[in-house]
């Protein structure tokens, strides 16, 4: 998938509107099952998820909805994530950096660049918000402290 570059030579922004074209189901659902395998694997982020999700098969399903709907454009999700997340107790911006980073590991894998690249993107755009929604629940510090800052050190 192939941008212009703007009249200034500057490289556009990326879009991340989704696109029917980027990618299979099958490759949405390939990164889904690899990125929960290594979750669940994680001796951090294993515990955590186990005690909160009751049936995989049926989160697995729900979260290739949600990454078939944000990168291809299928509108099969239906949820609400950030009330969801932000209900959990005890969540650290240091587990959020460590959700990143086993995505990104997961994503490096991907044969298709244009995916990696733009799953890479709306993972950390997902990261921040559902991290500002736990902030403003649990009464975290508005500005200072809240997703930008701390999840973009997460992408370095």
């Amino acid at each position: 998938m192939f941008t212009e570059q703007k009249a200034t030579g500057a490289p556009p922004a990326r879009s991340l509107m989704p696109d029917p074209d980027l990618c299979t189901e099958e490759e949405v659902m390939r990164l889904v099952h690899s990125f929960y395998a290594r979750v669940r694997n994680d001796p951090v982020l294993g515990p955590i998820f186990e005690s909160h999700i009751a049936d995989w098969d049926r989160h697995l399903a729900k979260m290739v909805d949600f990454w078939s709907s944000a990168l291809r454009g299928t509108a099969r999700y239906k949820g609400t994530p950030v009330p969801r997340h932000a209900a959990l107790p005890g969540l650290t911006i240091t587990l959020f950096h460590r959700w990143l980073s086993l995505f990104r590991e997961t994503t490096q894998g991907l044969e298709n660049a244009a995916l990696q690249q733009r799953a890479d993107d709306l993972a950390h755009r997902i990261a921040g918000s559902l991290w500002y929604g736990y902030q403003a629940r649990h009464g975290g510090p508005a500005g200072a402290g809240g997703p930008p800052a701390h999840v973009e050190a997460a992408r370095t």
